[in-house]
């Protein structure tokens, strides 16, 4: 995408001013060339007979790079969240035109499984890869070591050039309403599709900037390193969405080019890639060790990484998939669309992918990329809605209804549950940018309290292992800390 076709496009979506009109056109002019430029890339045959003009690449190690793919991406760009429906229809034909790769093989549990700890490099076909074979991919970064608490206020911060995770404020208390810590959060991608902030259970926080994934020690206030792509793979591979195992050893990162990177974080080593998606992959979840990617097209790929050929199970739905998570059980698989579908899958992923189907589904009126289970109770689930809708609701999944709603008047860009604290926490965007944090019963669903301190939507939420800290990450291209 051209540099200034992409700021064109951001700065839409973040004043909320890029709405579709009656005829379908953008209400912004800008926007709208942009959008006509892009639409002059996608050509479709004029009958059955012809050969596709957007072609399907080949399940094979060659890299070709699909002008959909950009597409794709600014369908996203140009809206806060649900699609609208002249976007929709580009973006189901394209569906028809790009299916998602199969591993040679078919669906198979039968594979041999490798220790994830394996110092060899796999390659996509599940053969150790020659040492001599230059790899693309990621590589680890070390921090820059710099004193712990450094601050930079004012003039210090205009003249230099901030760095990840730098500290800009930090407050002698925490008084309800105001965060603990502001740190620097440079180059955070503004887009509400994104799932690039996670904490593990060992309080390391990782955060998706640009190309980068850097982490960051919650307990001692310091960077730990990066991850970064290689020369070969090249700079321009932002990522999408990452996610931690649920032992905090590995991490996940998944890109627009339709990649997933597997890191041992502990050994600072790649441990796999899996060209999983043709398209971006939008949301990540682990079942114990069996990673699920959702992407923007609708497939959903159940690997597992020890296998020689990771693909053992897949489903797809016909929207967009915005958010995803096995519950904590996991006994149910949950996967949030960009037409406000929520659907719940059961846990056997084995099967033909086209008749497999979800064994619920519930519908909201916006995009439904806030999402998260309640770890306390089973079955239950609990959504935000956009700016056209608002409203925070708890689902009964096993009964597919609505059991508690509330309205909050803004946009829901980010939701996560508190469990040792028993409270939801909700990150939001126009017209205050707040993080609100919310008491749920079987009969009420209550705001407790309302945390402001961000100046643009609050895009991402994490907490550290024991919910006593709340992490957000907005648009302001700041991080926060909050006391709960």
């Amino acid at each position: 995408m051209l540099e200034g076709e992409e700021q064109t496009a951001s700065r839409c979506q973040d004043l909320q001013t890029c709405r579709a009109d009656g005829g379908g056109r953008c209400a912004n002019d800008a926007c709208s060339v942009s959008y006509k430029r892009f639409r002059r890339w996608i050509h479709f045959p004029r009958s059955g007979s012809e050969a596709p003009a957007v072609s399907t690449p080949l399940t094979t190690g060659r890299r070709q790079r699909e002008r959909s793919f950009e597409f794709d991406t600014v369908c996203q760009r140009l809206e806060l969240d649900s699609p609208p429906a002249h976007h929709e229809a580009a973006r189901r034909g394209l569906q028809g035109a790009l299916q998602e790769t199969t591993l040679e093989g078919g669906l198979s549990h039968r594979s041999t499984l490798i220790p994830l700890n394996t110092s060899h490099t796999i390659s996509a076909r599940g053969r150790p890869a020659s040492k001599n074979v230059p790899q693309q991919g990621w590589m680890w970064r070390a921090a820059v070591e710099e004193p712990v608490g450094t601050q930079q206020n004012g003039a210090d911060v205009r003249r230099c050039s901030l760095q990840p995770f730098t500290f800009l404020d930090k407050a002698p208390e925490s008084p309800q309403g105001r965060s603990v810590m502001k740190l620097a959060a440079p180059s955070l991608l503004n887009d509400y599709y994104t799932n690039v902030l996670d904490c593990s259970c060992n309080g390391t926080v990782a955060l998706a900037l640009g190309s980068s994934v850097f982490l960051w020690n919650s307990e001692t206030l310091a960077l730990v390193g990066s991850l970064e792509p290689s020369p070969l793979t090249g700079r321009n591979q932002s990522v999408s969405s990452l996610c931690w195992s649920r032992d905090g050893r590995a991490l996940c990162i998944g890109t627009r080019r339709g990649e997933v990177e597997l890191w041992d974080v502990e050994q600072k080593q790649n441990m796999r890639r899996l060209p999983s998606h043709l398209s971006v992959v939008g949301a990540l979840s682990w079942q114990q060790q069996l990673l699920s990617s959702g992407s923007v097209l609708g497939h959903i790929h159940h690997l597992d990484p020890r296998a020689p050929a990771p693909l053992v199970g897949a489903a797809v739905q016909d929207e967009g998939i915005c958010s995803l998570q096995w519950s904590p059980g996991d006994d149910w698989l949950a996967s949030g669309s960009t037409d406000g579908l929520l659907h719940i899958w059961d846990r056997d992923i084995a099967g033909p992918t086209r008749t497999k189907q979800p064994v619920t589904t519930m519908k909201q009126p916006s995009a439904v990329k806030a999402m998260g289970w309640c770890p306390w109770q089973e079955k239950i689930i609990a959504t935000g809605g956009g700016w056209k809708d608002g409203e925070l609701r708890i689902w009964d999944t096993q009964s597919g209804t609505c059991v508690n709603s509330a309205n909050t008047n803004s946009q829901i860009c980010s939701l996560r549950w508190a469990e040792k604290k028993r409270c939801l926490v909700t990150g939001h965007g126009l017209p205050h940018h707040q993080v609100t944090c919310w008491s749920w019963g079987s009969a009420s669903l209550q705001p407790v309290c309302t945390l402001t301190g961000h100046s643009r939507r609050v895009l991402h939420l994490a907490s550290n292992p024991d919910s006593s800290q709340i992490f957000s990450a907005a648009a302001d291209q700041c991080f926060r800390i909050w006391d709960l």
